[in-house]
């Protein structure tokens, strides 16, 4: 009996450490702030973004320079439903990742891979199966407030009012009439007015 008392407490013990073991082992996840960094695969495309800018539903590369051409707001989702960012400088230059849902653009960077030093021509070649690097995203914006970097002048120069042509500067053909007054043509209609 006492043997059987002894497993009794052996075994006893031994749950107990076990549901220790086991409940120390468990860590609650990290929790999540807006500036949490995370990932999501689009379309094929990985993309590192803060946690309070939701990643699109469809994304398509672009990954070229465009300008702003007035100073919209950077928001979280593509839509004017998300929170600000930040936003654009008139004039000043970023970097379109790709185009999103609602004919937004998401604007980033493409992430640099970590430099490798280079014994020789072999290692320069890229190895098969080595994995995409990430895109990092900062925010959407809507389709018009940039353009490419390359048509900027030629946007901002359309878009500036033209000069119109003084109607002043047209000759009136005036008259004297019954001496005291004159009439004078004018220059658009072709009618004469008296004055």
């Amino acid at each position: 009996m006492e043997l059987n008392m002894k497993k009794m407490v052996n075994l006893r013990v031994a749950l107990s450490l076990m549901f220790v073991f086991a409940v120390v082992g468990c860590k609650a996840p990290p929790k999540m702030t807006d500036d949490t960094l995370v990932s999501s695969t689009v379309d094929g495309v990985t993309l590192s973004h803060r946690y309070a800018v939701k990643p699109p539903a469809q994304f398509s590369p672009v990954n070229e320079s465009y300008r702003a051409l007035y100073p919209a707001s950077i928001m979280t989702r593509p839509d004017f439903g998300g929170k600000v960012v930040t936003t654009l400088k008139s004039g000043e230059t970023y970097t379109v990742i790709g185009q999103v849902e609602n004919n937004w653009l998401a604007l980033g960077e493409q992430a640099q891979p970590a430099a490798e030093p280079q014994s020789d021509a072999a290692t320069t070649a890229e190895k098969p199966g080595a994995a995409q690097s990430a895109v990092q995203l900062t925010g959407y914006v809507p389709f018009r407030a940039v353009v490419k970097s390359d048509l900027y002048d030629q946007t901002i120069k359309a878009d500036q009012p033209k000069r119109r042509a003084r109607a002043s500067s047209k000759k009136k053909t005036c008259v004297a009439v019954d001496g005291d007054s004159k009439a004078c043509q004018n220059g658009s209609s072709g009618t004469w007015i008296i004055n």
